[in-house]
């Protein structure tokens, strides 16, 4: 069992940064992936970023180079930095990890790009 507490988001302009946090109820080393998503109205929850536990990251390349996903195996935690945000990022994003092929869910938090 894992259990994920999102914090972070909000509303911001265009061009402006975001950080969006994820605790993680277990050690980082013993879960296989974590995952940011996001699901705006009307469309497909999509993956954004993820971090496997060899620490290799990914992204979609809609939010590649502006996007940052890191992780602290101390705090047991992973980040989502959002750089240069623009009003298709608006959405909800969920922090998800993946354990033995079972999939944990974070709560989701709103993230509003707008002028």
């Amino acid at each position: 069992q894992v259990q994920l507490v999102q914090s972070g988001g909000g509303s911001v302009q265009p061009g402006g940064s975001l950080r969006l946090s994820c605790e993680v109820s277990r050690s980082l080393f013993t879960i296989s992936a974590m995952h940011w998503y996001r699901q705006a109205p009307g469309k497909q929850r999509e993956t954004v970023a993820s971090i496997l536990r060899s620490g290799s990251t990914g992204y979609v390349d809609s939010v590649q180079g502006r996007f940052t996903i890191s992780r602290d195996v101390a705090q047991n935690a992973v980040y989502l930095q959002m750089d240069n945000l623009k009003p298709e990022d608006t959405a909800v994003y969920y922090c998800n990890a993946v354990d033995h092929g079972n999939d944990y869910w974070g709560r989701g938090t709103q993230v509003t790009v707008s002028s």
